[in-house]
């Protein structure tokens, strides 16, 4: 079996929604672990509390735009370059 094709779109919803899913346990974790450090209270200031809220809001947001567009491109590339070398050989059982 060769793969001659790939959905650059199809492949790019899937991949970002997964990256969004990986931003979201990124966020949540840097979230922890600013919660148990102190990270991001400076000086009693009132945006403490909101880095911890910016991380779990921001980073899934950024991981899954960023896989978007990276498997978008990446889809195209591999269209193109398929064409010129024949695909990926992949032997299924």
């Amino acid at each position: 079996m060769v793969v001659n094709r790939i959905g650059p779109l199809s492949s790019a919803k899937v991949v970002g929604l997964l990256y969004t899913i990986v931003g979201l346990a990124m966020g949540a974790l840097l979230s922890l672990v600013a919660a148990m450090t102190g990270l991001g209270q400076g000086g009693g200031s009132p945006a403490g509390p909101l880095f911890g809220i910016g991380a779990v809001v921001f980073l899934p947001i950024t991981y899954g735009i960023m896989g978007f567009v990276m498997t978008l491109i990446m889809a195209a590339l591999y269209n193109g370059l398929a064409k010129l070398v024949g695909g990926v050989e992949i032997d299924v059982g």
